[in-house]
């Protein structure tokens, strides 16, 4: 039995077009009108035509208020969510309104903002995608530019923060990222109450002045309403919450210290190693960074039985590494009146050894012991582990963009 095909008329696929398009996205106060494939102008493409309802008055893209009818611009094309790999360009001749308030104004379309090209559906679908590939990728795919995935980006950003709600917010975590070469830093505030963590604001450089700018937009009453704040060792960022957040409690979470340790280490096993290169003895120190800087419990079997055997020689990398681990012991305490004899011991025993590079650590951590301690008066609860998260999310972002020209975009 022979089934004849069913040839669709060109009124009826109109039809079914109109229907999808009305089923996804209707526009209040037009109609869609004719739609056609069309490769003329490039790859096959759909077209489809956008007309005001009957009797329908414009609104004027200043006050918002309708008007009558001045004149018709000539028509303009406004790209929207590709359908089944094709373009799709919704083509209308935009009213001009006599509006009594503004004078005569362009009227305000439903589906896009301004002189914008893209439609705001596109805008919004672009830009989600830009958060899973570069926006050159998204570019290509979609059948737009660069420029436009990074409008459709800047829209949604600028929509984010415009409905940013500030209430509430107890815990703050500040860190900074590199994101150019150069020592090119951004400062990156984020909330890390349990109940809400995100990223709040970001600022240009590592200043002073920059973190100002953050608690200047953030406010002074909700300033003063903080009740936790986490950040690392760095000068202009201490200076700047004692001025403006005294009343929290500043913590300097053990992450940033073990950090300052480990660079301690690091330093003298290299200069150690160099040591007995120079004198001939056995290069016990040769690849062994990573079996000094790593905790015991993350080693595998051949690292923890390698490290054993190292840890029977008496070098000074031996010492400053049970120096760290003994260090260790500081955070499990609870009260931080013992832990602050513990942390006073341990620095006095330190300042007797010869290991330069860990009596700078001492220096420093002497210099903020009433911030160490409040790690305990913050019961653990806050920790910068949460922003590090973020920033390794953020250094993702950069990478996957293969970096940011521009502060504005990134």
């Amino acid at each position: 039995m022979v089934v004849a095909k069913r040839t669709i008329a060109p009124e009826e696929n109109e039809m079914l077009i109109k229907t999808i398009l009305n089923r996804l996205q209707k526009q209040p106060g037009f109609v869609y009108g004719k739609a056609w494939l069309d490769e003329e102008d490039g790859p096959l493409n759909l077209k489809v035509e956008m007309h005001p309802r009957a009797n329908s008055r414009a609104h004027c893209s200043g006050c918002g208020q309708r008007g009558p009818g001045y004149d018709t611009l000539p028509q303009r094309r406004f790209e929207f969510v590709p359908l089944w790999g094709l373009k799709v360009l919704l083509l209308y001749a935009p009213r001009r309104v006599n509006c009594p308030t503004c004078g005569v104004r362009v009227e305000a379309l439903p589906w896009a903002s301004g002189k914008q090209h893209l439609t705001t559906t596109f805008s919004w679908f672009l830009a989600r995608w830009a958060k899973r590939l570069s926006w050159s990728e998204v570019a290509e795919a979609f059948q737009t530019t660069w420029e436009q995935v990074f409008r459709a980006v800047e829209m949604a950003v600028d929509w984010g923060r415009a409905h940013l709600d500030l209430e509430g917010i107890q815990s703050l975590g500040i860190d900074e990222i590199q994101w150019r070469r150069g020592h090119q830093y951004l400062t990156l505030v984020y909330q890390i109450d349990a109940h809400c963590k995100r990223l709040l604001w970001i600022g240009e450089e590592r200043k002073a002045k920059t973190l100002k700018s953050f608690f200047e937009w953030f406010g002074p009453e909700r300033s003063k309403a903080l009740s936790f704040l986490c950040s690392d060792l760095w000068k202009p960022y201490l200076q700047v919450i004692a001025q403006k957040a005294a009343q929290a409690v500043h913590v300097l979470d053990r992450f940033h210290i073990v950090a300052h340790l480990s660079k301690a280490i690091d330093k003298i096993r290299a200069q150690e190693a160099k040591d007995l290169k120079a004198k001939g003895r056995e290069p016990v120190l040769t690849k062994t960074r990573w079996l000094l800087l790593k905790r015991p419990e993350n080693l595998t079997e051949p690292q923890g039985t390698r490290l054993a055997d190292l840890l029977r020689y008496n070098l000074r990398s031996v010492r400053a590494y049970l120096l760290k681990e003994e260090l260790q012991l500081f955070w499990d305490y609870v009260s931080p009146a013992w832990a602050g004899r513990f942390l006073d011991g341990w620095c006095a025993k330190t300042m007797r050894t010869r290991l330069e590079p860990m009596k700078k650590v001492v220096k420093m951590l002497r210099a903020h012991r009433e911030l160490l301690l409040n790690w305990f008066r913050a019961k653990g609860t806050i920790s910068s582990g949460i922003v590090e998260g973020f920033n390794n999310k953020a250094k993702l972002t950069t990478r996957r963009a293969y970096g940011f020209r521009t502060y504005r975009a990134a």
